[in-house]
């Protein structure tokens, strides 16, 4: 694992599952799972690089599919904090960034938050505000926007966010492939 490499790109990812077919050469950061072990991971690693020179950080990873239309690889436009009480904190006057826009998507949302999303009710709910949900971007996207690093995330649709979630570990490596691929392809 290692983030001051010298092709301009960190690789993160929350397991080393997800980041199992990255292709050779690439920098890795594995963060573990969850919005606090992400943002802590990433914002180490570029605690590390050349301030000058940050890397373009590409967030791999599984997502849950909000929609049940939705399958396949996604880079979404934007990311949201889902589980965090935005209206009630912003109501007694402390501002929240709940929303991070993110360049080069292709105008999906992910849902971000801590809770594994594996109930139909609850999967619908998020389904107003987003198209996918995951437990790290919005914190890999925070940590870059605090320290003025570019993010892109990659998310491979896994399960349909419901009962489905619970097969999750068995689905990991056929969306790492995929992931490993786009990178081959794209990067």
């Amino acid at each position: 694992m290692s983030s001051t490499g010298s092709t301009g790109i960190l690789v993160v990812s929350a397991t080393a599952g997800e980041a199992a077919h990255v292709p050779d050469g690439l920098d890795v950061v594995v963060t573990g799972i969850g919005k606090v072990a992400a943002a802590v991971a990433v914002t180490h690693a570029l605690a590390k690089c050349d301030p000058d020179r940050l890397p373009l950080v590409v967030n791999i990873g599984t997502a849950g599919a909000l929609h049940t239309h939705h399958s396949g690889l996604y880079l979404p436009s934007a990311v949201l904090n889902h589980d965090i009480s935005s209206e009630v904190l912003r109501s007694l006057g402390h501002p929240v960034r709940d929303v991070i826009e993110v360049e080069d998507g292709d105008g999906s949302v992910l849902a971000t938050g801590d809770s594994f999303i594996s109930d139909a009710e609850i999967r619908d709910a998020l389904a107003a505000r987003a198209d996918l949900v995951d437990m790290e971007g919005f914190a890999v996207a925070f940590a870059c926007a605090q320290v003025g690093a570019r993010c892109r995330l990659v998310k491979h649709v896994s399960d349909q966010a419901d009962d489905s979630a619970m097969d999750w570990p068995a689905q990991v490596d056929a969306s790492a492939r995929v992931l490993g691929e786009w990178l081959r392809e794209t990067l």
